[in-house]
């Protein structure tokens, strides 16, 4: 086996173990979950301010965005612990960009366009999902250059992007409704 290929096989080993140790755990996510839900609205809101304020020309929201900001940075740091390179920007971006696909999402549904909502109903998960591969430290962003389809888990045989495989590890390690 080439020297590629044993850092691979080994990178994968590494994560499948991350994922046995979560789950042993019986990680509940619920809290941080509804963190990162509160934090989405939050960057919503920091988009409002920053459109309002520039349509009205208006100072004032301006303000309100400065102060919408320094709640949704306070509370991001419960969450992203990893502040390494683009960490922290990336799981602000990637948040935000969930939720307005979520909202597109909504909009198309509201329309009657279903497919078009599912489709986007699905990219906002993955984006979700991606986020709490990065902030569980599931994936290390900074070693990952091109992942197979198959390189999740070996006896695996079917072919699912990273993507897929974070969606179905976090519908298995999240559950919302323990109390």
């Amino acid at each position: 086996m080439s020297p590629e290929k044993e850092n691979q096989k080994e990178e994968i080993e590494k994560l499948l173990e991350k994922i046995k140790d979560i789950k042993k755990g019986e990680f509940d996510l619920s809290l941080e979950e509804d963190l990162s839900v509160a934090i989405m609205n939050l960057i919503s809101i920091e988009e409002h301010f920053f459109f309002t304020g520039a349509k009205t020309e208006k100072d004032n929201y301006y303000d309100l965005l400065s102060k919408t900001r320094e709640i949704r940075k306070e509370l991001m740091k419960k969450i992203v612990k990893d502040y390494e390179g683009e960490v922290w920007c990336l799981s602000k971006h990637l948040l935000s960009a969930s939720m307005r696909l979520f909202e597109v999402g909504e909009k198309y549904l509201s329309q009657n366009k279903k497919e078009e909502a599912k489709d986007l109903f699905n990219k906002a998960y993955e984006l979700y999902s991606l986020f709490w591969g990065i902030n569980l430290n599931l994936i290390n962003i900074g070693e990952v250059k091109k992942i197979e389809d198959n390189q999740i888990n070996k006896e695996d045989k079917d072919s699912k992007d990273i993507l897929s495989k974070l969606k179905e590890v976090l519908n298995k390690i999240i559950d919302c409704c323990k109390e």
